[in-house]
Formats: structure tokens, C-alpha cells, sequence
């Protein structure tokens, strides 16, 4: 017999369950690897990022991630390499995945590049059902679970050129079932699309505007849909605002402390019945680059 248990379980994961499964990010642009290993190598300089998201702040049991990656060119080559690791905590429920992306450039045009990519992905996924409040202990069935191991792969292709971006991915191509039953899936993971474009207008000296767009298809679920516009100006402070499709609204803003280190921050306002059960959302990043100077003189818009 299914209790309560289930019910609280997926009341939570289910909210983000078939919207979200995987990470959810406001300002995706700046992180844009995890989503597509085509992105690895891109921006051709070696690129360390890390994020913090809390999600839904005041509700209890709310999302928050931590994101971390890193990733370069292999040196003159046509080649690209990432490393990444995010952590999801979703009331019980805490997933670790590990990933290794390989891109290949290929030079269509004077100025474009198409990267294809490839994701190798190790998922560890664990919870805590001391964290519940559960009517029979003893039931098999709600036992824990602690790092079940699952691996998978993704791909992607990614076109650029200074002023342009698009690409699309999967970043998994295996559905994974969580939980020891065969007829209940606490965490059930399934393929997602992502489709991402954007394009960079000179505005004056001193002013660039960049439109952007982020897709994502679930089966099962409606499309999600996000829009953003940022405002780069005189190559330091970044501003920006968003619209995530019958969601939220969100506001941005960065800040290039020096050619190597940039800094952001994004606030997301909810639109749906959950405003009334929280204050919104906080992302904050960090990204160090070391450039090399004969390739970008200055830092990339995307």
C-alpha cells in the first residue's frame, strides 16, 4: 500500500520533477557546458566556473544546487575538454553527477565554428528517509537509498562565431528509474532538449545588447521556454532581465572585475501559486578565465 509517504516525496520532486529534472539556472548563458559539451573549449581559454542557486527561498525543502566546472581548448588543436560536478538537494533527495565532455571545432566558414560534443555522466543519487515522517519504519519499501549509481551519455552540436551562438543537446540519453519497487519511481529521469541561441548587437562604443533564448522539451511535460536580454556596458557591468515562460520573471546583473575574474547575480520572481509560498529565487556565479592574449583581447559576451 502506497502512503503518505509517496504522496509528500513526489508532492515536492514532482514540482520540478517533469519542469526540471535537470538543474535549473537563470543565467544558463554564463554555464552553458552543462547543458551542451559542444560549449567545451568555445570560448577558447581555460574557463573555471562555480554557482550556488537557491531556489524558492522559504519554502521548505526547496532546490539548491551548487554547480561547478571547468573547461578548455587542447592547446592548437581542434579540440575541446570539460570537467563538471553539480549537486541537487530536493527535501530527502540529494543527486551528486560527475561529468567529462569531449568537443571537436570544425570551421565551416571564415567566421563560424560548429563544435560537436560528448557527455559522459556518473550519477550517484541518494535519500533520506529520516528526513520524513514515515508510518511504518519497517516497510521495505521505504528504505533508503544512498549513492545508487547510474551512469550516462550526452551530445550535442554548437555553432559560434563572435556574435552568434545556437546549439542543441541532450545531455542524457538514458531514462533512469529511482526507487526499489517496481510499480512507484520517487526520481524517474528522463531525455531532455535544449535548444540555445543568441546574437550580440554593437549598440555604440561602449554599449552591446545580447537577446538569447533557452528551450527545453521533457516528454511529458509542456515546453519551457526562456528569454533574457543583457546589456554590456563598457566592457564591466553587465544588466539584464528575463522572462522564463509562465514562471518567473528575473532580474541580472554582473560585473567584470578584471579580464579574468567576472562575477553575477540573478533574482527570480515567481508567477505561478508558488509566490505565495516563498520570496523568490538567488543564483550567484564566479568565472575565472586565463586568457591568452593572441586569441581574445578582451572577454566574450556568451
Amino acid at each position: 500500500m502506497k502512503t503518505k509517504l509517496i504522496t509528500l516525496v513526489l508532492g515536492l520532486v514532482s514540482i520540478v520533477g517533469y519542469s526540471q529534472q535537470d538543474s535549473q539556472y537563470t543565467q544558463y548563458m554564463y554555464n552553458t557546458v552543462n547543458i551542451n559539451p559542444g560549449y567545451a573549449g568555445s570560448r577558447g581559454v581555460f574557463s573555471v566556473f562555480g554557482l550556488h542557486r537557491s531556489q524558492w527561498v522559504g519554502l521548505d525543502g526547496a532546490p539548491t544546487t551548487n554547480a561547478f566546472s571547468l573547461n578548455t581548448p587542447i592547446g592548437d588543436s581542434s579540440f575541446g575538454v570539460g570537467l563538471s560536478f553539480v549537486n541537487d538537494k530536493i527535501g530527502p533527495a540529494n543527486e551528486n553527477a560527475i561529468s567529462a565532455d569531449l568537443s571537436y571545432f570544425i570551421n565551416v566558414s571564415e567566421d563560424y565554428k560548429l563544435a560537436i560534443g560528448v557527455k559522459g555522466t556518473a550519477n550517484l543519487f541518494s535519500i533520506d528517509m529520516n528526513k520524513l515522517r514515515i508510518h511504518d519504519e519497517n516497510d521495505p519499501q521505504f528504505q533508503n537509498l544512498d549513492n545508487d549509481f547510474s551512469p550516462n551519455v550526452g551530445a550535442g552540436v554548437y555553432l559560434y562565431s563572435d556574435k552568434f551562438y545556437a546549439g542543441l543537446s541532450v545531455p542524457n540519453f538514458f531514462e533512469t528509474k529511482r526507487y526499489k519497487d517496481n510499480s512507484v519511481s520517487i526520481n524517474q529521469e528522463r531525455l531532455h532538449f535544449y535548444g540555445i541561441t543568441g546574437y550580440v548587437f554593437d549598440l555604440g562604443a561602449n554599449v552591446k545588447m545580447k537577446p538569447s533564448v533557452l528551450a527545453k522539451v521533457v516528454e511529458g511535460a509542456p515546453v519551457q521556454v526562456d528569454g533574457s536580454l543583457n546589456f554590456l556596458l563598457y566592457e564591466k557591468l553587465t544588466l539584464g532581465a528575463a522572462y522564463r515562460w509562465d514562471a518567473a520573471w528575473s532580474v541580472m546583473a554582473g560585473f567584470q572585475i578584471s579580464n579574468s575574474l567576472f562575477i553575477g547575480y540573478g533574482y527570480d520572481m515567481e508567477t505561478t501559486r508558488l509566490e505565495n509560498y516563498n520570496s523568490g529565487s538567488h543564483e550567484v556565479f564566479l568565472r575565472f578565465e586565463l586568457f591568452n592574449n593572441s586569441k581574445m583581447l578582451t572577454p566574450r559576451f556568451f
